[in-house]
């Protein structure tokens, strides 16, 4: 496999262990019964965190071969509209006065830092390439 694509497969690999490890920690005891309540399931969040993170990782390496001065800028940009994207689909959570700290919403938070951190460290890789 070609070391261009191999972000791409250690982010699978990474986010299939750690979404079987989420749905594992649902399925034990009463932790099942809090995540059918959720507004976005487990899979959904992933999927959708899964893509952006796909996206961006395919972008910052074809910008890398283009122009590497611009990846640092483009992974900024990339981010935000990501944290966009992610803030629509949190706000309705938000929204929810039930609790202030509802499992859903730490759930939430959870799946978004796990992405962000496996593209800032895909990003740092990409940067410190020598070309």
């Amino acid at each position: 496999m070609s070391t261009k694509y191999r972000p791409i497969l250690e982010t699978f690999v990474l986010s299939l262990l750690v979404f079987v490890l989420h749905e594992l920690f649902f399925l034990s005891s009463n932790n099942q019964t809090i995540s059918i309540n959720f507004r976005y399931a487990v899979s959904t969040l992933y999927l959708f965190f899964f893509s952006c993170s796909i996206t961006i990782i395919l972008i910052l390496t074809r910008m890398s071969e283009k122009n590497i001065d611009s990846v640092g800028q483009t992974f900024l940009l990339l981010t935000s509209i990501k944290m966009v994207l992610a803030y629509g689909l949190l706000y309705p959570i938000l929204q929810d006065q039930k609790q202030i700290l509802s499992p859903e919403k730490i759930n939430f938070f959870i799946t978004f830092a796990l992405f962000l951190t496996i593209e800032t460290i895909i990003a740092i890789r990409i940067l410190n390439k020598k070309h």
